[in-house]
């Protein structure tokens, strides 16, 4: 477990120390984060402050993106990409907030990407109240949510547009991945959306109107995404029923071709058979030109089945 204590507003932010972020009352606020890990606990001296459900929500084992507004302070639960190359079972990780006026406490189970751009920004000094705190970590998550969620809908474009030229098979695996993965983004995106407009619409003191006009801004953007994920599953649906439309036809093709073939030689199995026969009065069986003859009579019948099904138009695709 990692813990983090960041003093912000009170001159150039800096990390401080538990006895410090106990002792401190303003003028600044200060925002502590704990990455957990499988280790679902706060520290002692983050738990004194926290009121018992607060604390449940920043520890629960499942999570879903929420805003509850508790007294003066918010449960603010929202999702977002991990950081690259961190095993997860859900396609996005949560980021569980207790905000309130002069603190901000929050805890990570997985390393969420978006941290890093906040953190950056905070030393710049564009956070300096917990609404900025909030509306940052909304606006990162949305601006990097939306690159992959657009891919989606670029890999489906693709697949689309070379429908009749790729393998059939790899294709709807393809297809079924890009599914798979537009459900489990609009599992969390839908309910990120909701989040952030009810956070907008408390009037807290420590939220100001630019903080909410952020919070409206990334919600509207995960609506549009929800929209955007909502449409890839439909299209990758209706795409699959294509890939099988198509490969079932391309089954009809070679199996009316094959029909085809069986039906030309039926009949030349048939002569040939009963020429064949090791018995005596065959007619013709000891000149010399009787088997060019039977070739030629093959040869005819079978052009002669040919051509019917080209007129019957049997053979067209």
């Amino acid at each position: 477990m990692n813990w983090t204590a960041i003093l912000v507003g009170d001159g150039p932010c800096r990390r401080i120390t538990p006895e410090e972020a106990q002792d401190y009352h303003g003028p600044g606020f200060i925002w502590s984060h704990v990455e957990a890990g499988d280790q679902l606990e706060l520290p002692p001296f983050v738990r004194a402050d926290v009121p018992e459900v607060a604390a449940n929500a920043l520890v629960a084992a499942e999570t879903r993106p929420r805003c509850d507004r508790v007294g003066e302070g918010a449960i603010i639960n929202l999702r977002g990409p991990s950081e690259p190359d961190v095993q997860i079972s859900d396609r996005l990780v949560s980021i569980r907030t207790w905000a309130r006026a002069g603190r901000v406490d929050s805890v990570t189970r997985r390393p969420l990407a978006a941290t890093a751009a906040v953190m950056a920004r905070m030393e710049k000094g564009e956070i300096l109240d917990p609404g900025d705190l909030v509306a940052a970590y909304a606006r990162e998550i949305s601006s990097t949510l939306d690159p992959q969620v657009a891919q989606l809908g670029d890999e489906l474009d693709d697949y689309e547009s070379g429908l009749q030229e790729a393998n059939k098979f790899r294709l709807r695996y393809a297809i079924t991945r890009i599914r798979s993965e537009a459900i489990a983004f609009r599992r969390f995106v839908a309910p990120d959306r909701d989040a952030l407009t009810m956070l907008a619409g408390y009037d807290f003191d420590w939220l100001e109107e630019d903080d909410r006009l952020h919070s409206r801004e990334a919600a509207d953007r995960f609506a549009r995404m929800a929209e955007e994920l909502e449409a890839v599953r439909e299209r990758a649906a209706l795409l699959h029923e294509q890939l099988t439309d198509l490969r079932a036809e391309e089954i009809d093709q070679r199996a009316l071709l094959i029909s085809v073939v069986a039906f030309i030689f039926l009949p030349l199995t048939f002569i040939t058979g009963l020429l064949g026969m090791n018995v005596d009065g065959i007619p013709d069986a000891h000149d010399p030109f009787a088997f060019w003859w039977v070739v030629v009579v093959c040869i005819l019948i079978g052009l002669g089945v040919l051509a019917w099904f080209v007129r019957r138009q049997w053979l067209r695709r």
